[in-house]
């Protein structure tokens, strides 16, 4: 497992920097506290193309054209890069995130076929995308590494690279198109690029599609670069994740959220697309039936009226409201820590999903998804690993990821309550 997070791209970060010291804490811990919050361990930022910050835009590192893909680079850094420097900062240094997904919706306009970081077009200098103005690939290249490098200086390693977003859809906002081929072209110029700057650790993340199955279908044209490529990337919108995608490498969902639904912190009432419960399930089936090693909701913290994000700021910005959402969230991710490796489960109550991980310090984290009404005891025995000390954590509409009793049998069994429409992680230790 990677693990599982989120992002504040868009300008979301500047919308919780600007709460009040005690609320930016309070949503911080919220976020990434491994106690208190959720403990998220993937902060993904969005590398900007956009020539201003008008709107929401993501600004450029050099809004205008250099004068041409081989001119000297005019590259301008404000330091802040619309908070996402803070946000970064204090996961890094005060939570202990070690992995920062830095992803790129688009290259700036003057590189691409259509002149605009927005409505499509493709990359300069891919095959099938020739530009009057030349071959952009190695200029977007040094882009990318020089947004890094800005991160570097600052004390944050950025350990994941991506150059596109949802390459299959055009929108009205930063976007470019991409077939496989297309990225693969790229990559052959991008890896070399890392590689020649310090920076061979950083492993390129190929292509975050609208879908699972728009991925999947992208991963053929990809293995000319396979060796080149260190994680591959998808969304959930068009398509959710019901199978393994022919890779070796770690398979990433990031990005996923309910846009549409009316703002709700339930966790189960009607089975409604944002509540807790139906994320606490979309989780299980990603990593259980499609070997996701990492899952990544849309936005942690942002105002307005819809399930987007996972905590929501007040309209008079005096208070911030977590949803039943993170503490899915938090069920998972306190728990199957960066490292950990799944391992198989036999049995299951009636109407329970069930998954268990060794993680690297030694404990076993056991996940138990009740969605039916029928509430009982589960008794958990693990293969070749005697318990000595247990906890237990729940949540359903009165808990948020609380501790509950499990009591240890004097064969290491472990046994817990479970709730019916609950999800229930118990952590078996060997030693007391």
């Amino acid at each position: 497992m990677s693990g599982f997070g989120m992002s504040e791209t868009f300008q979301r970060a500047n919308q919780m920097h600007a709460l009040s010291s005690t609320l930016q804490r309070y949503s911080l811990d919220l976020l990434f506290n491994r106690t208190s919050g959720a403990g998220l361990s993937i902060l993904r930022n969005g590398i900007g193309s956009s020539p201003d910050s008008s709107s929401d835009h993501m600004v450029s590192i050099q809004p205008k054209s250099p004068g041409g893909p081989s001119a000297t680079p005019k590259y301008v850094w404000d330091g802040n890069d619309n908070s996402q420097v803070w946000v970064s900062t204090e996961a890094v240094r005060t939570y202990g995130v070690s992995t920062v997904y830095a992803n790129a919706w688009s290259a700036p306009g003057y590189m691409k076929t259509n002149n605009n970081d927005a409505n499509g077009g493709s990359l300069c200098g891919v095959s099938g995308a020739t530009c009057s103005s030349g071959d952009w690939r190695q200029a977007y290249a040094n882009y990318l590494v020089q947004y890094l490098t800005y991160y570097r200086e600052l004390g944050v390693e950025i350990t994941h690279l991506g150059f596109l977003n949802e390459p299959d859809l055009t929108t009205s906002y930063a976007s470019m198109r991409s077939s496989g081929q297309q990225a693969a072209d790229f990559i052959k110029v991008l890896r070399p690029t890392l590689d020649n700057s310090n920076m061979t650790g950083v492993r390129i993340a190929c292509c975050d599609a609208e879908g699972w199955s728009s991925q999947s279908g992208m991963m053929a044209s990809l293995a000319s670069v396979d060796a080149m490529l260190g994680t591959v990337t998808a969304h959930s919108y068009t398509s959710q994740p019901g199978s393994p995608m022919n890779s070796k490498h770690p398979v990433w969902q990031t990005e996923n959220a309910d846009l549409q639904g009316a703002w709700t912190a339930a966790w189960y009432t009607n089975n409604g697309a944002g509540e807790g419960l139906v994320w606490a399930n979309k989780i299980h089936d990603a990593i259980v039936q499609a070997n996701a090693s990492a899952y990544l909701y849309w936005v942690g913290v942002q105002g307005g009226a819809t399930n987007s994000k996972l905590i929501r700021i007040s309209d008079d910005k005096k208070s911030v409201v977590a949803s039943k959402r993170l503490w899915a969230f938090a069920n998972w991710s306190r728990y199957v820590r960066p490292g950990a490796v799944r391992v198989g489960t036999t049995g299951a109550p009636s109407g329970a999903k069930v998954s268990a991980f060794k993680n690297a310090n030694g404990t076993v984290s056991v996940q138990v998804i009740q969605g039916g009404t029928t509430a009982g005891s589960v008794t958990v025995k693990v293969t070749g690993f005697v318990a000595k000390a247990a906890s237990a954590w729940l949540t359903d509409n009165t808990h948020d990821c609380d501790a509950q009793a499990a009591m240890v049998g004097a064969d290491g069994s472990v046994s817990v309550s479970v709730p019916g429409r609950s999800m229930v992680t118990l952590v078996l230790e060997t030693a007391a």
